[in-house]
C-alpha cells in the first residue's frame, strides 16, 4: 500500500512523499553531487549538532522515543536542516512531504494538507511536513500551517537561515520548538572531508592527498555542502591522476577573494557584530576596516546603510540627534548612487558615528516602557487625557480639567500624564554627553524632584 501511494502522489512536483529505509553509501548514484552522494542516512553518520543529536540531547531523545512535535531549525547553509528533518522522516517511518517557500503558494500547502489527512493511517504517527527556506513563506501561507499543525495533521519542520522571530509569525512560532543550528566547527568538517576520501565510492578509488586543508575550510565558511563541493571541483581539475591538495592549489581551483565571505553564513553575521560594536566603542580606524571587509566580500550596500540607521538610532541616540539625519542621508545617497562610489557616504557615515558622543538612554527608555505595558497591562487614560468628540464623552468628564500647555509661560504646566497606578515610575533617565545633559536639566527644572 505504501509503494502505491507513493507512486500516486509522485505525480504532483511540489512534493514527495518518502518511504524509502535507510542506505548506506554502497548505493551512491554516481551521477549524483558529491554532497548528495554523502548526505547522512541516519544519526550515527550526522556530522555536527552534538547539542541536539548527541547522546541524551532534546532531538535525540525525541527521535528515540518515536514521536516528535513540530519544530523549526534554524541556522546557516549547509549545516544539516534538511539532512536532519529526512533522517527523522526516516528513522519514524513516517510519509515525508516537502515544500519549497520559494515555489509554493497557499494552494499547493493546502493540498499537501488534504493528502496528508486523507493518506494518514490509524494511529501512526503525523506525516512530516518539511518547508525549507520557510522565511520566504508571505503570511497568508504561513496562516494556512496553523490549523493542521495545531490539530496534529501534519507535523511541521520548518528551516531557515533567517531570524524567526523577525520572518516566522507570532502564532506559527508559538505552535513550534526553535532549534538554532551551528556552523560545522574545524574538527567536524576535518571528520567529513576524511569520509569523503574513504567512503565515497569514486573517491576512495582515487589516490588522494590531503596535505593542507587551510584553504578549504577557510573557503567553506562552516558549510558542508560548500565544503564538500570545493573538493569536488578541486579532485576534478586536477583529471585522472594522483590528487595532492594544498592550499596554494584550492586558490587557483577557486579562484576567489580568500577575504570573501558568504553572505548567509555565520561570518556575515559576525562580521555586522564587529562593525556595529567599533561604532559603539568609537573605533573609526576599525570601523572602517570592517565595512572594508563586508565591501570585498560582496555585501549588499543596502544592508550596511540600514545598519548604520540603526545604530545612529540605537547607540549614538539624543547625544548627537544629527547622527540619524546624516545615516539617513547616507542611505539616500546609496541608493541614488550604487557602487562603487556608494562606499564614499558610507564611509563618512561611519565615520561621524564612531567619533560622535554616545547615548542608548532613548533605546532603554522604549525597552523599559514596554517592559512595564507587559507587566501591567492595559491601564486606563486618565479621564483629561482622553478625547471628547461627542457630548456623552463630555458629560462623563472626558477631557475636562485639561491644561493646554501652550497657554502657559514656558510652552509648560506639570499635569498628570501617567496612569494612575504608574506616577511613580520612571522610563528615561538622561545620560552624560553635552547635548542630553541640556535635554535633562530641562526636564529637572519642568518636573522638579521626579528627575532628580
Amino acid at each position: 500500500m505504501y509503494t502505491l501511494y507513493f507512486l500516486f502522489t509522485s505525480f504532483f512536483p511540489i512534493f514527495f512523499v518518502n518511504y524509502v529505509k535507510c542506505t548506506n553509501f554502497a548505493t551512491q548514484n554516481m551521477s549524483e553531487p558529491l554532497a548528495e552522494r554523502l548526505r547522512p542516512r541516519t544519526l550515527d553518520d550526522y556530522i555536527g549538532q552534538k547539542h541536539l543529536v548527541g547522546d541524551g540531547a532534546v532531538l535525540r531523545k525525541m527521535i528515540d522515543a518515536g514521536r516528535i512535535s513540530s519544530f523549526i531549525l534554524w541556522g546557516p547553509p549547509g549545516v544539516g536542516k534538511t539532512t536532519l528533518a529526512q533522517i527523522i522522516a526516516n528513522k519514524l517511518e513516517t510519509p515525508f512531504y516537502t515544500l519549497s517557500a520559494v515555489t509554493s503558494g497557499v494552494k499547493d500547502v493546502r493540498d499537501v494538507i488534504e493528502r496528508a489527512q486523507k493518506g494518514r493511517f490509524f494511529n501512526e504517527a503525523s506525516p512530516i511536513l518539511f518547508i525549507d527556506e520557510i522565511h520566504r513563506f508571505s503570511k497568508s501561507q504561513q496562516d494556512s500551517l496553523l490549523g493542521a499543525v495545531e490539530k496534529g495533521i501534519v507535523t511541521l519542520i520548518g528551516a531557515t537561515t533567517e531570524n524567526p522571530s523577525f520572518e516566522v509569525i507570532r502564532p506559527l512560532l508559538s505552535r513550534c520548538q526553535l532549534y538554532v543550528l551551528k556552523s560545522l566547527e574545524k574538527d567536524d568538517l576535518l571528520e567529513l572531508l576524511h569520509r569523503a576520501l574513504t567512503q565515497d565510492v569514486y573517491l576512495k578509488e582515487r589516490h588522494i592527498e590531503l596535505k593542507e586543508t587551510g584553504a578549504m575550510l577557510r573557503y567553506s565558511g562552516g558549510d558542508a555542502r560548500k565544503l564538500l563541493n570545493i573538493l569536488e571541483l578541486v579532485v576534478e581539475t586536477a583529471g585522472d591522476g594522483d590528487v595532492e591538495i594544498t592550499d596554494t592549489f584550492v586558490e587557483q581551483c577557486l579562484q576567489q577573494n580568500p577575504l570573501a565571505y558568504d553572505k548567509d553564513g555565520e561570518m556575515h553575521y559576525d562580521i555586522i557584530s564587529a562593525f556595529i560594536k567599533s561604532i559603539r566603542g568609537s573605533d573609526p580606524d576599525a570601523a572602517l576596516y570592517w565595512m572594508a571587509r563586508m565591501i570585498e566580500g560582496g555585501e549588499d550596500p543596502q544592508f550596511i546603510a540600514r545598519r548604520l540607521v540603526i545604530s545612529a538610532a540605537e547607540d549614538i541616540g539624543l547625544a548627537n540627534p544629527n547622527a540619524l539625519l546624516l545615516a539617513n542621508a547616507a542611505f539616500d545617497a546609496v541608493m541614488k548612487i550604487g557602487w562603487p562610489e556608494g562606499r564614499i557616504p558610507l564611509a563618512e557615515c561611519a565615520v561621524y558615528l564612531a567619533t560622535s558622543p554616545k547615548s542608548n538612554s532613548a533605546y532603554l527608555g522604549i525597552d523599559a516602557a514596554l517592559g512595564l505595558v507587559q507587566r501591567t497591562g492595559n491601564q486606563p487614560v486618565p479621564l483629561h487625557l482622553r478625547n471628547a468628540p461627542t457630548k456623552l464623552m463630555k458629560d462623563l468628564g472626558y477631557h475636562d480639567g485639561y491644561k493646554y500647555p501652550h497657554d502657559f509661560p514656558g510652552h509648560f504646566t506639570p499635569q498628570q500624564y501617567m496612569p494612575d497606578a504608574l506616577l511613580q515610575e520612571r522610563l528615561w533617565h538622561g545620560q552624560h554627553s553635552p547635548a542630553e545633559e541640556k535635554l535633562y536639566e530641562r526636564m529637572i527644572s519642568y518636573w522638579g524632584e521626579r528627575y532628580k
